[in-house]
């Protein structure tokens, strides 16, 4: 584990006592081993370094699941769902933490952090599904899950069904109306094509 993990895994129990908050990584850093100094040469910015370590822990975490899943046997919508339960799997643990990271992400100031952060996620879904689309195709697909990805986590925070069995169900169903998209999607593409895409910029970002 990396130093950066491990404080951020020492930070977790603190946040829905302390929020997201420096306090909550001077706690994490004393709990972890390693000074205030350096915890904060760690995470400069405090709380949207945190939640950004988080989110890409949890990204790790549904990939490290899905290598040990028979994706090849599923189908793509399949690969999709059981994607997207991975990662809130991940997140089961840290609720709290997780309902709390959206709410830093919901300040304006933060509002592109939590842009890049979810397209990562959808990102790392598609590709682990073996997603190989280029151009419109990628764009839509992973603006199409994100919707969906944020519609079931918000979901996923009041579900108290045994195996979040009923979020699964409402992830299925959101699936089923995103996949049926493509069959009307002419129109939809010509419109697409004409709007600016956000999601472009970060790919262009990552490719740097």
């Amino acid at each position: 584990m990396s130093e950066k993990d491990a404080v951020l895994m020492a930070v977790l129990p603190e946040v829905p006592f302390e929020g997201w908050s420096r306090a909550a990584l001077r706690s994490g850093a004393r709990h972890a081993g390693i000074s205030e100094a350096e915890a904060m040469a760690l995470f400069p910015r405090g709380a949207p370094d945190l939640v950004a370590a988080f989110s890409d822990w949890a990204d790790r975490q549904m990939l490290e699941t899905l290598s040990l899943r028979p994706l090849d046997s599923m189908k793509t919508g399949q690969k999709v769902a059981a994607a997207v339960m991975a990662r809130l799997d991940a997140l089961a643990g840290h609720r709290e933490a997780a309902r709390r990271a959206l709410s830093v992400l919901a300040l304006p100031q933060n509002a592109p952090l939590g842009l890049r952060l979810l397209y990562n996620t959808v990102d790392a879904i598609w590709y682990a599904a073996g997603d190989t689309s280029t151009d419109w195709n990628f764009y839509s697909k992973r603006a199409l899950l994100a919707a969906v990805y944020a519609a079931t986590q918000l979901y996923w925070f009041e579900d108290r069904s045994p195996g979040a069995e009923e979020t699964r169900a409402f992830l299925e169903r959101r699936l089923t109306d995103v996949m049926a998209l493509p069959k009307a999607g002419a129109e939809l593409r010509n419109l697409a094509d004409r709007l600016p895409n956000p999601f472009r910029f970060f790919t262009a970002m990552r490719r740097r």
